[in-house]
């Protein structure tokens, strides 16, 4: 059975439009719309705030609230390949906190990086990974609340699976939440998680903080079409360098309890905070936090990551792995069920999510 985690968001109610030829939204609840033109999607979708746009032949939307903070969303593979939220010190008020490498070639929906929404099959080694490659995300529904909150519903299906994806859009956070309903006749087992890419200024500078007290070990990431890093990759030992007194990772499988407020992600690391699979068969056991602290020294921002209804949190830093891809350095984080797969019966539903908020004002 799927642990039904109840979470609560900022909620908004979904105003489905309407799949049928109309010059504005409809009111009336109908079945999703299936992925057309930018300018039709704009036509029945969009309103202040949300606008549908067209880059490089891959459909996206453009969410914005009143303080100017944005975001971009692929809408084919449900991408956030862009969220600039304002923030106190800069002229022009906006900074950009995602880390994403555009895709080379023609095809501009590979791009790595951002936040991306995993969802693995964990049921049978020999079947494929991702439950979500060759599935193509529609736009089922929008809403908004004056100026200050906006939200787009996406839907697909994979198997027998009915997935959900509702991105929402504040003055000060961006929610990220997927709801997962099995519609087949037999038990489903999965992996999930969302994770984001945080871009940072400087590798010295970047840390986070809120986990101590917390057990993890060095686990690899699940495999993604949004990894910028492998799963191989992120285990492959880093050379420490002549000066360096950093002490080497663990062996996958080793527990360690963190003994400090405040982690440095200058170093390779890829670990997995989270209750030990043993000590989750008790009755009581101590969780991982709800949320924790991301640190950008560089540019003195702060984000605390909140998770929902998922049980691991994931944390990876490429150290000098960082310079294949830019100057900038980055981060990978966010919820995942990892560890111990989410299994789902017939016609069970899981839901879980992300928040990325920050008070940078």
């Amino acid at each position: 059975m799927a642990s039904l985690l109840p979470f609560s968001l900022p909620k908004l109610n979904i105003i489905k439009a309407s799949s049928s030829p109309s010059p504005s939204p409809s009111l009336t609840a109908t079945t999703p719309t299936t992925l057309s033109i930018p300018e039709s999607l704009d036509e029945k979708f969009g309103r202040k705030g949300i606008k549908f746009l067209e880059s490089n032949n891959t459909p996206f939307v453009e969410m914005t609230v009143r303080n100017g903070s944005s975001m971009k969303l692929q809408i084919p593979n449900a991408h956030v390949t862009s969220y600039m939220p304002k923030v106190f010190w800069k002229d022009d008020g906006f900074e950009e906190i995602l880390y994403t490498i555009p895709a080379g070639g023609a095809d501009s929906s590979k791009s790595k990086g951002g936040i991306g929404l995993v969802i693995n099959d964990a049921s049978d080694s020999t079947s494929k990974p991702s439950l979500l490659s060759a599935s193509e995300w529609t736009v089922k529904g929008v809403d908004s609340d004056a100026i200050d909150a906006v939200q787009v519903e996406l839907c697909c299906t994979a198997g027998t699976l009915d997935i959900t994806y509702i991105v929402s859009l504040y003055p000060e956070s961006l929610a990220t939440a997927v709801i997962v309903k099995n519609t087949g006749r037999k038990a489903v087992t999965l992996t999930s998680a969302i994770l984001s890419h945080l871009r940072s200024k400087r590798r010295s500078g970047t840390a986070i903080q809120g986990l101590r007290a917390c057990s993890y070990c060095t686990h690899p990431p699940l495999s993604s079409p949004f990894e910028i890093l492998s799963p191989a990759e992120t285990m492959k030992r880093e050379d420490p360098g002549w000066f360096s007194f950093e002490e080497p990772e663990e062996k996958p499988g080793s527990w360690t309890l963190q003994d400090t407020p405040v982690t440095l992600l200058k170093h390779k690391l890829s670990r997995i905070y989270a209750a030990p699979p043993e000590e989750r068969l008790k009755g009581i056991y101590n969780t991982a936090p709800s949320k924790y602290e991301t640190i950008d020294e560089g540019r003195k921002l702060f984000f605390r990551v909140i998770r929902m209804g998922y049980e691991d949190i994931y944390i990876s830093s490429p150290g000098s792995f960082s310079k294949k891809y830019g100057k900038d350095y980055f981060i990978c984080t966010g919820p995942a069920s990892i560890l111990v797969p989410l299994e789902l019966d017939p016609d069970e539903e899981w839901r879980g999510a992300q928040i990325i908020e920050h008070d940078n004002l």
